[in-house]
């Protein structure tokens, strides 16, 4: 959790039944409670810790569709419009602003990757384009680097983690919807091959549909209702600066590292290049459908056995719902920042922006992603379970499609006609 993680307060009666039950209190799950309560169908979100107390208030806060895969633009872009009403749709400011994001390349080979994403997206009209290192340099002055190139969308934006799950978890109680803090989903109940239920800590729930949001924790989730749902752990390490006179207010990622302006006048600062990958039992289980990301993104990852395959060997893989789950056993997954790592970040950053040489850290942390062996997340129903929706496995770049894949979510829970078309998410891909 970062320092300035805005906390609510939420109820702590268990309702006997609601029509459906959102598991997870990130991003994805206050979106969908919240498109949900605006149609007046009742809902109960329950979180195991609290709202936004993990990936959802560690990431950048990018709101993008620069350098996303083709199929996943259009809930991007459905994204931006959502993002765009957010303060007048919850009353409260979540930092959202158009910025901008811009993606720079230091060599004619990185240069040609930013070339062929934009190739292979100029059907759809996102006003992207193609920069010269004098065009950087106008856009974000004062640097010493010498670029090849970069490619830039005027249209991303940002918007501030610590505030926007919470206000829309807000804006969602306001509504109608049922929140629950530190109450943990064990398992979902059936009767007839129908979802009617969900077991929590405190004691059942009945309800008619389920929508499982719940993150890093969903692959063990789906693993105890005999579900083979593929994801592997990385972890990003990241700071954030004092306030400083920076360069820009664009969101810029570099080769080996990537900045933005936090709402505060500081920079929220992170090494690209280099993610923790903590090796885990699920390495051997499913591995190696990750074999085609390893030879293209390998290079990124520093692999390691350390703590975490301990903790994570010691959590179940099958509980029965009278026993104690391992979302009761650790309520907020709170990695440690890597200062190696954050170190190397702000390095490489001041060697190309020399401004950031005397800067101030505020604050450091890391947040533990769950990825997908196509980095595309998973928004459909389950066949195997009548009634189980699931949004997961957003592979660290959900915050930005957040309340869209929220709200598609909510279509799908409610057979509504879909905000974007959700084929591309299926779960039977993998």
């Amino acid at each position: 959790m970062t320092k300035t993680l805005q906390l609510i307060n939420t109820e702590s009666t268990l309702p006997a039944a609601t029509t459906v039950v959102i598991i997870g209190g990130g991003i994805v799950g206050v979106s969908a409670a919240l498109s949900l309560a605006e149609r007046n169908i009742p809902v109960v979100l329950l979180e195991k810790g609290h709202i936004a107390g993990e990936q959802s208030s560690r990431n950048l806060g990018w709101i993008r569709k620069t350098s996303r895969h083709i199929d996943d633009i259009p809930l991007a872009i459905a994204a931006d419009q959502l993002w765009a009403d957010m303060a007048k749709r919850v009353g409260k400011d979540v930092g959202y602003k158009q910025t901008g994001i811009m993606f720079l390349a230091q060599n004619e080979a990185q240069l040609a990757t930013h070339e062929a994403w934009l190739e292979s997206v100029k059907s759809l009209s996102l006003g992207s384009k193609m920069l010269s290192a004098q065009e950087i340099n106008e856009y974000a002055p004062r640097g010493a680097g010498s670029w090849a190139g970069g490619v830039y969308t005027p249209s991303d934006g940002k918007a501030e983690p610590h505030l926007a799950a919470t206000a829309i978890a807000n804006a969602a109680i306001n509504r109608g919807a049922k929140i629950i803090q530190n109450c943990a989903v064990r398992s979902v109940i059936t009767a007839g091959g129908k979802v009617s239920g969900v077991m929590t800590e405190q004691g059942e729930i009945r309800c008619e549909q389920v929508l499982l949001a719940g993150g890093v924790w969903s692959r063990r989730f789906l693993g105890n209702l005999g579900i083979s749902y593929p994801t592997l752990p990385l972890i990003c390490s990241a700071l954030r600066t004092k306030p400083l006179d920076g360069p820009t207010d664009i969101a810029i990622g570099g080769p080996n590292f990537s900045f933005r302006k936090h709402d505060d006048g500081g920079y929220i600062i992170t090494q690209r290049a280099r993610l923790e990958a903590p090796l885990s039992l699920d390495h051997l289980l499913v591995g190696h459908r990750y074999l085609k990301q390893l030879r293209t993104q390998g290079g990124a990852l520093d692999v390691s056995l350390s703590r975490y395959f301990l903790d994570d060997l010691a959590l179940k893989r099958k509980w029965r719902n009278d026993q104690i789950s391992p979302f009761e056993k650790v309520r907020t997954l709170n990695p440690d920042a890597n200062q190696s790592i954050v170190d190397e970040a702000l390095t490489n950053l001041r060697e190309v922006w020399p401004l950031f040489e005397e800067v101030e850290i505020a604050e450091t942390w890391a947040g533990l992603m769950d990825i997908t062996p196509d980095s595309n997340p998973v928004i459909d129903r389950i066949d195997a379970v009548d009634g189980l929706t699931v949004a997961i496995g957003f592979s660290g770049h959900g915050f930005g499609t957040g309340p869209a894949a929220g709200a598609l979510a909510a279509d799908l829970v409610t057979n509504a006609s879909p905000l974007v078309n959700p084929s591309v998410y299926r779960f039977d891909r993998f």
